[in-house]
């Protein structure tokens, strides 16, 4: 006798999908996407924490955080990262379809 498993599927966002309202899960969302882009950005670099600081003069303590999967840093602290790694950061304002808008990253 096998049990019935379940499905549930995925908003897309995590966050609204454990019970956030959807402002809170769409800014946890792309803090979480902010981070990730600067941990690839790490790897790409082939940067270790000294080697961040030495080369962009990044916070050793915050590249060991991004590397170690930490993603307790508010927004403004990842947009100067991403300065500090040579990076532009863009916020684009723009008319939505939906009521209240929505937050995202989009990068290129």
């Amino acid at each position: 006798m096998s049990e019935e498993v379940k499905f549930t599927k995925s908003s897309g966002n995590v966050f609204l999908d454990i019970g956030f309202s959807k402002e809170e899960a769409e800014r946890e969302q792309v803090r979480v996407d902010l981070v990730i882009k600067i941990y690839r950005l790490l790897e790409e670099l082939k940067l270790t924490p000294a080697k961040a600081e030495e080369r962009f003069g990044l916070n050793p303590s915050d590249v060991e955080r991004i590397q170690n999967g930490d993603f307790d840093f508010n927004i403004d602290k990842l947009f100067t990262i991403l300065n500090q790694l040579n990076r532009n950061v863009e916020i684009h304002i723009t008319p939505s379809n939906e009521e209240g808008g929505h937050l995202r990253v989009v990068v290129t």
